[in-house]
């Protein structure tokens, strides 16, 4: 403000408030306040400053609003040429109109009629800068400013009382009525101004959403000659053969194939076709990794039962009375919990490793075992007849398919040779599907070979089989004529003994001795037959080594053992073996093996000991 348009003394502090309170701050303190505010570190927050509110007026995102509650004080203003008088505060404040968008524009009323456009420039031009004012020849008029803040100042002098010099003429005095006014400029501008920021919003999602799209995949090739040879070579390479498999699937997908381009189609699917066996090597590499941890699996699951089995020994020795008794009850009653837990454990370990076990093992009863001692000659004879029959007709198909190629690669030579003049793009596809066929030849002639080898061991295989088969058939036929052959000659002597009757006493009983020795012979051998068939109570080598094994187990332990401990240590040895097998194995055993029961209620504990020193007694 010009020093010559208003006169304000420095002494008084209430003109520097109402000049502070027209601009929307605070004013600051002239008797020694610090300018600067306190800092507080507890916040992290400089106290005493207003925080920045996004809907103040004048930043563009929301109409400002006039602050009615704050009590504004009101002094005269004393301009070039005239004076503004402040309203009785005690009056209501002024009805005003709601602020439209984007509003510069403000109607003030109440004008005196002597009042000229310059008086208006010279009270409103202090508020803010004046773009266009519109006056009337009636008592009013509109003022537009440069600025939407200008217009909160301007309406802060609505009320005031104006008189032009020191006359007290009618028509030099008004009363201003200062409201916010509709303007069709002022629409257009905020209209403009919010579809900018709307630009500008569409544009930011759209660079993040571009930079938060995944990246689109590589674009397929169109077929052509040299990207099919170069795709030859990629599906032939196991690194590259996934994304070639796809760039023909593609091609295939899209209809690339015709009559003349059908032989490189069919030489790149046949190359496709040649990753089937590594593929099935990888399978069943994968397949063994994956026995080999099941068996590290288990191995370290029975080390754990068989701390487990350890640590309920040590609470079940604890339990006995001659340690039992010097325990407090607190202490019992934690050793019960413990034991429990221990157990509750060991069980549920224990179920987990039998169910494993019997997924992948298949348990063999005792009449499987029997039943596959004679019928495992001819199982054998059957499977290599099979083996050998289904290796004939592979070795048909190959050679089916080898012919196959010889025929194509001769219709190639022929073709090359009748279409010599052609040009040398045609002559590099020929020698290319020539190459592919060779290779493919070369391949199969291998195959073949291999075939052949793997043929004539099969068929060696099958005839050893048949000479078994017609050993055991003469040892049974041998069996039984053993019998027949036998009461044959029991007939011819007693026939021999009816044409000797008359013979004397002494070659009678001779003869008759002979019989009766013979008759003995034979009853010896028809009781000997069946007990030589008789199945005995150790079937195998392995059940044999097992007996030997547990009975030297049990011969250190004189006072027996549980079925869980003989199978916790065997199974240190072979971690095949399960409870049931070993159990089964002890039950048909009584003369060298017996169950005992030991302890009482819930201490009842069955154990097994070594009783062979007695059992050879009764045997």
């Amino acid at each position: 403000m010009a020093s010559n348009s208003m006169t304000m003394p420095m002494s008084d502090h209430s003109p520097w408030a109402t000049a502070m309170s027209n601009l929307g701050m605070p004013p600051p303190s002239m008797t020694g306040q610090q300018l600067m505010p306190d800092f507080d570190p507890s916040l992290g927050l400089m106290t005493g400053i207003t925080p920045i509110n996004p809907m103040m007026p004048g930043l563009g995102l929301a109409p400002p609003s006039l602050p009615r509650e704050a009590p504004v004080v009101k002094e005269i203003i004393h301009c070039k040429s005239c004076t503004l008088f402040p309203p009785n505060p005690n009056l209501p404040p002024p009805a005003m109109r709601e602020r439209p968008p984007g509003c510069k524009t403000v109607f003030v009323g109440g004008l005196p009629e002597n009042a000229t456009e310059q008086l208006i420039v010279e009270i409103f031009g202090q508020r803010g800068e004046i773009a266009a004012i519109r006056k009337s020849k009636k008592n009013f008029c509109h003022i537009r400013f440069a600025e939407e803040f200008s217009v909160e100042k301007a309406l802060l002098l609505s009320g005031y009382h104006v008189r032009l010099g020191s006359s007290t003429d009618k028509n030099d005095s008004g009363r201003l009525h200062v409201d916010f006014a509709q303007a069709r400029d002022d629409l257009y501008e905020w209209e403009c101004r919010q579809r900018l920021l709307a630009r500008e919003e569409r544009h930011r999602r759209k660079v993040e959403e571009d930079r938060l799209r995944p990246p689109s995949p590589p674009p397929i090739v169109h077929y052509s000659e040299h990207e099919s040879s170069q795709l030859g070579d990629k599906i032939k390479d196991d690194n590259t053969f996934p994304e070639a498999v796809h760039v023909l699937l593609t091609w295939l997908e899209r209809g690339e194939v015709n009559h003349r381009n059908a032989n490189n189609f069919y030489s790149m699917i046949q190359s496709s076709n040649g990753h089937i066996r590594r593929l099935t090597g990888e399978k069943s590499q994968h397949e063994k990794e994956v026995e080999e941890a099941k068996d590290k699996f288990r191995t370290a699951m029975a080390t754990i039962l068989a701390q487990f089995e350890e640590i309920v020994s040590v609470f079940n020795a604890a339990s006995k009375q001659k340690a039992w008794d010097h325990f407090s009850k607190a202490q019992r009653k934690n050793l019960d919990t413990w034991r429990t837990q221990v157990e509750t454990i060991r069980n549920m370990h224990s179920e987990q490793l039998m169910g494993i076990r019997g997924e992948e093992e298949m348990e063999m009863s005792d009449d499987d075992m029997e039943d596959s001692s004679a019928s495992n000659s001819k199982d054998s004879e059957d499977l290599g007849v099979s083996q050998g029959e289904a290796l004939k007709e592979e070795n048909d198909s190959l050679r089916c398919q080898l012919d196959a190629y010889r025929n194509e690669v001769e219709l190639l030579k022929q073709e090359q040779g009748k279409n010599q003049p052609i040009g040398s793009e045609e002559d590099n596809t020929h020698s290319q599907q020539l190459s592919f066929l060779q290779q493919a030849l070369q391949g199969m002639q291998k195959q073949l070979l291999r075939m052949r080898d793997e043929l004539k061991e099969r068929e060696a295989e099958l005839e050893r089989n048949i000479e078994d088969k017609q050993q055991l058939k003469n040892q049974i036929h041998d069996l039984t004529s053993g019998p027949h052959n036998l009461q044959t000659t029991h007939t011819l002597q007693l026939e021999t003994l009816k044409q000797d009757d008359r013979a004397s006493e002494q070659s009678a009983n001779q003869v008759s001795d002979v019989t009766a020795s013979s008759v003995v012979s034979c009853s010896q051998d028809k009781e000997g037959l069946p007990e030589k068939n008789r199945p005995g109570p150790v079937h195998t080598e392995r059940d044999a080594l097992l007996v030997g094994i547990i009975s030297t187990f049990l011969h250190v332990h004189p006072f027996g053992a549980s079925i869980e401990y003989i199978c916790s240590y065997l199974q240190h040895l072979n971690n095949k073996i399960n409870t049931g097998e070993v159990e089964a194995l002890l039950s048909r055993l009584p003369c060298t093996f017996r169950q005992e029961l030991t302890g009482v209620g819930a201490s009842l504990e069955k154990r097994w000991n070594f009783c062979g020193f007695q059992g050879i007694k009764s045997t």
